[in-house]
């Protein structure tokens, strides 16, 4: 069974730093690329980063640029998010997916597999 599961959520004061993890079980995710989206309450879903397959090339949301860091460990069958500098607008549930063939552009909430996903809240 396809599964991916995040961690790492949490109350975090403006200026502070989380990592999420995206684990992944019943597949082998380095034949995947791996995205991460937010969803604020009252907001569309967001794309935040991405991260290939092959040559692990990135992507980021311009909103997280330089603050925010995708890393892929394939041997621990893991993606991680390293998030910087967090704000409040930075605020919602993160969620990860992902596609062996990814859409175009990295994006957009069209992945084939979803986790659950985790709270991340940004408050003093």
């Amino acid at each position: 069974q396809v599964q991916l599961v995040e961690s790492g959520g949490g109350l975090v004061q403006p200026g502070g730093s989380l990592r999420l993890s995206c684990a992944a079980s019943g597949f082998t995710l380095n034949y995947y690329a791996i995205a991460w989206f937010r969803q604020a309450p009252g907001k569309e879903r967001e794309g935040v980063s991405y991260i290939s397959m092959n040559d692990g090339s990135t992507d980021y949301a311009d909103s997280v640029k330089g603050r925010f860091t995708i890393s892929r460990d394939n041997a621990k069958n893991t993606v991680y998010l390293q998030m910087n500098s967090l704000q409040p607008e930075d605020t919602a549930v993160y969620y990860c997916a992902a596609d062996s063939v990814p859409p175009w552009p990295p994006l957009i909430a069209n992945y084939d597999y979803w986790g659950q996903g985790t709270q991340v809240t940004v408050s003093s």
